[in-house]
């Protein structure tokens, strides 16, 4: 499956109708900028940070880990890259698909999923499939790496409460409602197109190509 990556010329083929995405409508670039210019928690918090930086983040830190294999390495943080994906396709479009948006949810990865609240966790799950597919991932992700992934954006989000919310609103929305050790890292406010240019990078970094270099096809498949 070739996927739509036009990369910094000519028209983006923007997220659009949640119903109908297939891995040949992702256009990874138009979803870098959609993520960079979506704020975390809907807004609340003191400093501005996107989707697309803490996707970054939790990326980076799957791939500092130790104990995994350097294939397993890869994969998860191309996980954790995407796994908040389906929010640029539900952006306002359902009351609960913020929530649908939220890591950790149950099913078979770390992000949105048919397992969410009510339809827009369903179409959550179909969307997350399709990028997951143009990203040469495979759609399920297993219980014990889903499960390390979990637990990494969970800290991510801790360190996020620390360094960009108000003292004493940690359990403002998207919170995890369980107290995760925060990251050593400190999070910092990053402007959207910088935060779409790291993103954008992060995918080519773990060999996913852009802009007609090869399609949508992972470096070990070209």
């Amino acid at each position: 499956m070739t996927a739509k990556n036009t990369g910094l010329r000519g028209p983006l083929n923007w997220p659009d109708d949640p119903e109908t995405v297939t891995a040949a409508d992702i256009d990874f670039t138009a979803l870098a900028h959609v993520l960079a210019n979506t704020c975390r928690r809907g807004g609340c918090m003191r400093g501005y940070h996107s989707v697309a930086a803490h996707a970054v983040v939790v990326s980076e830190e799957i791939e500092a880990l130790d104990g995994l294999e350097d294939a397993q390495r890869r994969k998860l943080a191309l996980h954790a890259l995407v796994a908040d994906a389906p929010s640029a396709w539900l952006r306002g479009r359902l009351r609960d698909s913020q929530r649908a948006a939220e890591p950790g949810s149950r099913g078979a990865g770390p992000g949105p999923r048919a397992g969410g609240p009510g339809r827009a966790g369903k179409l959550a799950g179909g969307i997350e499939s399709a990028v997951r597919e143009a990203a040469g991932l495979d759609a399920v992700l297993e219980d014990e790496l889903a499960e390390l992934l979990r637990f990494v954006t969970r800290m991510a989000s801790a360190a996020e409460s620390r360094d960009l919310l108000e003292p004493g609103s940690g359990s403002g929305p998207g919170s995890a409602g369980v107290a995760f050790p925060p990251l050593k890292r400190r999070i910092r406010s990053v402007p959207p197109d910088k935060a779409a240019q790291a993103w954008l990078a992060r995918l080519r970094a773990l060999g996913v190509a852009l802009g007609g270099d090869a399609g949508g096809k992972t470096e070990s498949e070209r």
